[in-house]
């Protein structure tokens, strides 16, 4: 295996699968074959989830919606739009952590992938299981982190706190994502990206800019894996 990342948020709902996906499609573009597990996801709807997180995963793969595809790449579904534990218990399910770790090591050790992503849910810090955060599961793994970042007001001390974390337990940050926020009144984008640059640290800072326009997913990619792709602008 050429490279298995972590994706981590530094908050929910924050562009994490965005950022797998159009990875993945950059990596697909190079000929690179790529392999994405997102073990847990919330505010799922068995009856309509085509773009849901493990929809847009598998599309970004070039695989058709099936069961067998959805119960490869998200295992444990929960309805309500939660803290995966919360939501499992709401259906009367428990979640222990020691299940997600075995299935996510086994999958990664298994894997003939050039790329291997892994997406967390949630934030960096946020409930996992019933017995752990996300950070517990990036600290069995034991993997390098991509992590993501908003362009909401407050989303500087939200990246860099995360950072810190990632990096006070050891785990290499490749790079930081900064994804652009859809609200007009957010803080300029180009100015977030350059703030947090300057107290990164030395981790390469991308940005994800709203739109079609994906070129920043290859300048990611290259840096990532040594492709030879230009820097972000």
């Amino acid at each position: 295996m050429t490279l298995s990342l972590f994706i981590a948020g530094s908050h929910t709902d924050i562009g994490k699968t965005h950022v797998a996906c159009a990875l993945i499609r950059a990596a697909r573009a190079q000929g690179l074959v790529v392999e994405a597990l997102k073990p847990i996801a919330s505010g799922f709807d068995p009856t309509d989830w085509a773009d849901s997180d493990p929809g847009r995963l598998l599309a970004a793969l070039g695989e058709a919606p099936s069961a067998v595809a959805l119960d490869r790449i998200t295992p444990w579904r929960y309805a309500a739009p939660l803290a995966p534990p919360s939501a499992a218990r709401l259906e009367g399910r428990t979640l222990p952590l020691e299940p997600l770790i075995d299935l996510c090591a086994g999958r990664l050790a298994a894997s003939a992938a050039d790329l291997f992503l892994l997406e967390s849910a949630g934030g960096l810090m946020s409930p996992l299981a019933d017995d752990g955060i996300c950070l517990d599961l990036l600290d069995a793994l034991c993997l390098p982190v991509l992590l993501v970042g908003g362009g909401y007001l407050g989303a500087m001390s939200h990246t860099l706190t995360a950072a810190e974390v990632a990096r006070g337990r050891g785990h290499p940050l490749r790079a930081i994502v900064v994804s652009q926020d859809a609200d007009p009144t957010a803080p300029d984008f180009t100015e977030t990206r350059s703030l947090i640059a300057a107290h990164a640290g030395g981790v390469p800072v991308f940005p994800a800019p709203r739109g079609g326009d994906q070129a920043w997913a290859q300048s990611l990619l290259a840096a990532l894996i040594d492709l030879p792709v230009s820097a972000p602008a």
